[in-house]
């Protein structure tokens, strides 16, 4: 018999049982315990009885006589929430609730950090949320204190202690203003859990070229390309060349080597040279000569 199908016999059993409640009968148990801990059961009646413990994911049965106290072991009863307990004499029910709580100390934790890939410079830019568990892996919903630090390669950090509310805690940080992997770190206790955040350059700013004949064409070239934090922005970022002349215009796109992009364009008296990446314009330059 699988375990689901011994829950509802268990239910149905109850259900078939006289509740007639003898006056010199009474189940007591304890209101609350935490999970793992034993339970002590105990009844003032007499005779036999079978006792049936009902809650989640667990259908215990057990045989008694009222007036003595079985107990439930330390380690079965493990999953947290609400019991209902049925004792059965033949000829009476008696029926008590009783809830599993979680432990309080936490042993494990469940963090998540997003996005692991942004650009530097972003105010609350990174996100992070935990979830604690006791060791049977219950969700501890009682407050508990955790404390998140985002630390740079050069070893400066933003920390924020946060409160659990049913058993979770969540924070946002800013981004740092220089490229690299941060550590993302999550304690609890004795227990931290570390993600890593690679904050990489942002557009970019301040985006300025200069031109040079060469031959018959003009070289166009930027110079070295940064964002607003003086981050080198990575290589193989699109950089548009652009001429006017006479109406018409022509277009280069060319990826970012080396921190800088250069190109060939035909050299026209009167042109307008200019350059772009993505929304950010640089400088024009009108080429006379």
């Amino acid at each position: 018999m699988t375990k689901k199908h011994f829950f509802l016999a268990a239910l149905f059993a109850a259900a078939a049982l006289p509740i007639v409640l003898a006056q010199d009968a009474s189940l007591a148990i304890p209101r609350t315990i935490q999970a793992g801990d034993a339970l002590v059961v105990s009844s003032s009646g007499s005779g036999n009885g079978t006792l049936y413990i009902v809650g989640p994911n667990q259908v215990l049965k057990r045989h008694m006589q009222p007036g003595e106290a079985p107990q439930i072991p330390p380690g079965v009863l493990i999953h947290a929430g609400h019991y209902l307990a049925i004792l059965s004499t033949g000829s009476s029910t008696q029926s008590a609730s009783f809830d599993v709580m979680p432990s309080d100390k936490p042993t494990k934790v469940s963090f998540l950090a997003e996005p692991s890939r942004l650009p530097v410079a972003l105010h609350e830019g990174v996100a992070g949320a935990v979830y604690v568990f006791d060791r049977f892996g219950n969700l501890i919903v009682k407050p508990t204190p955790v404390t998140f630090q985002l630390t740079t390669p050069a070893g400066s950090a933003q920390t924020n202690q946060v409160v659990t509310r049913n058993g979770a805690a969540w924070t946002k940080m800013n981004t740092t203003a220089h490229e690299g992997r941060d550590s993302f770190v999550a304690r609890v206790g004795d227990i931290s859990v570390t993600r890593l955040v690679h904050q990489v350059a942002g557009d970019p700013c301040g985006l300025s070229m200069s031109v040079h004949p060469v031959g018959r064409d003009l070289q166009l070239e930027t110079a070295p390309v940064r964002d607003c934090s003086g981050n080198p922005v990575p290589d193989g970022t699109i950089v548009t060349f652009s001429e006017t002349y006479d109406g018409s215009l022509s277009t280069a796109d060319v990826p970012i080597k080396q921190g800088i992009a250069k190109v060939d364009l035909p050299a026209h008296p009167g042109g307008v040279l200019s350059v772009a990446s993505g929304v950010v314009l640089g400088n024009q330059i009108r080429w006379e000569k």
